[in-house]
């Protein structure tokens, strides 16, 4: 009961922290400042009462439109909040209640968020978010160091090494392509997932994001969606392969290996 109730606070925190998460998204777009003013209506303007900001509750009561002016409210906003609840809970399990890193997990993971949506949506990953990832990536390598006494340890240089090693593999895709493949922002991306998953889970985070870049482009090219010269951002494949990799990607490693070592 307790490992239950645990878990369900987390989720619906994580609702919470999803629908903060979309007032960042936003206000991205509209250069907005994060900490203040009052959440509004993008179409009519009016302010949001508390009613209107529930996460997940208020669209379904209010069906999915706007209040005051009856417009349509994006399902962005649902599914952040869902995905944000689901991801925390999810990180809740794994980290196994190891509470330093399961605060710098749930903090990464916010901004892995964000990135995905935005570059999803705008097909550019904004500095006013990678870099204060990297950021609070390189905090949490002096925390650890401090806490554990693990400075320049295998484990953290592996760390160290996997960031610069998968940036400059981008970096050089981007120079060779003149930027068509790939663009700067993903180089800075890279960087940051080579912190959040050191050696060699990177390796399963990459092989995945173009496994799943690779599926998901071909069912848009087959369906007329896209055409083999349409952009398509890289960064949402990235992260949703960092997150298998967070979750997954001791199991996945030893799998590939298991099935290498047998041939």
């Amino acid at each position: 009961m307790l490992n239950f109730l645990s878990f369900l606070v987390i989720f619906i925190f994580g609702l919470i922290i999803g629908s903060f998460l979309n007032c960042i998204i936003y206000r991205l777009e509209t250069r907005g400042s994060f900490l203040r003013g009052r959440s509004y209506c993008p179409y009519c303007k009016h302010f949001l009462n508390w009613q209107d900001l529930i996460p997940v509750l208020s669209f379904l009561i209010l069906k999915g439109k706007c209040r005051y002016c009856q417009q349509k409210i994006s399902l962005q906003y649902p599914l952040v909040e869902l995905t944000t609840g689901f991801l925390f809970f999810l990180v809740f399990y794994y980290t196994k209640y190891n509470i330093p890193y399961t605060i710098y997990a749930l903090i990464i993971t916010c901004f892995l968020i964000i990135i995905f949506v935005y570059d999803l949506k705008h097909y550019i990953i904004p500095d006013r978010i990678i870099y204060p990832a990297i950021f609070v990536s390189g905090i949490w390598y002096v925390v650890y160091g401090l806490i554990f006494n693990r400075f320049l340890t295998y484990e953290i240089l592996n760390t160290i090494y996997a960031a610069f090693g998968t940036a400059l593999f981008f970096l050089f895709i981007v120079l060779i392509s003149r930027g068509r493949w790939m663009g700067v922002g993903d180089v800075k991306l890279a960087f940051l997932l080579g912190l959040i998953l050191g050696w060699p889970y990177i390796l399963v985070a990459l092989f995945l994001a173009f496994f799943i870049g690779a599926i998901i482009g071909a069912g848009l090219i087959i369906s007329g969606k896209k055409r083999l010269s349409s952009e398509v951002p890289f960064g949402p494949f990235l992260v949703a392969g960092t997150f298998l990799a967070m979750f997954l990607g001791e199991e996945l490693f030893n799998w590939y290996l298991t099935l290498f070592l047998l041939k």
